[in-house]
């Protein structure tokens, strides 16, 4: 049977807890043990575990599959900032702010967000319409391959 990489786990259990990144959790383990590892590891283990996801999954609010050239634009950091205050785990203060200007801009501008992979600008501004009853433009059906929840394993 092959050795296993974890060597405690209470300690590890207590670095997702302190928000530890994989990469922090890489590092250490490597300069603590001597152990290569990779991040679906962690993430393995944190599933395994039962313990809560390190960001939160929305889609709802993000429905869509987003292209990497557009994950890290300004309208979909703004979508996750307020699926994070949803779903109840903190914003920094200079988040909070950010996120109610934006909500703010939106409300004066009568404007959703919508989201279209084909073009090289992604995220569009567009005028709320009926139907429009939160902070984006649905898609007729959702994209996203990244679910709320985790699956059952």
């Amino acid at each position: 049977m092959a050795k296993r990489k974890i060597q405690d786990e209470g300690e590890v259990i207590r670095w997702f807890e302190e928000g530890r990144t994989y990469a922090w959790m890489i590092d250490e383990y490597k300069r603590k043990y001597g152990i290569d590892t990779v991040p679906s590891m962690w993430g393995n283990f944190r599933r395994r575990k039962g313990l809560v996801r390190r960001i939160t999954r929305d889609d709802d609010l993000i429905p869509w599959f987003v292209k990497e050239e557009h994950r890290w634009l300004y309208p979909l950091a703004m979508l996750r900032f307020e699926a994070r205050r949803r779903d109840g785990r903190g914003l920094s203060e200079a988040e909070t702010a950010r996120l109610a200007s934006w909500k703010e801009m939106l409300a004066e501008e009568g404007a959703v967000v919508h989201y279209d992979p084909d073009t090289e600008e992604g995220f569009f501004y567009v005028p709320r319409q009926p139907g429009d009853d939160d902070l984006i433009h649905r898609p007729p059906e959702k994209t996203t391959r990244r679910k709320n929840a985790d699956p059952p394993t």
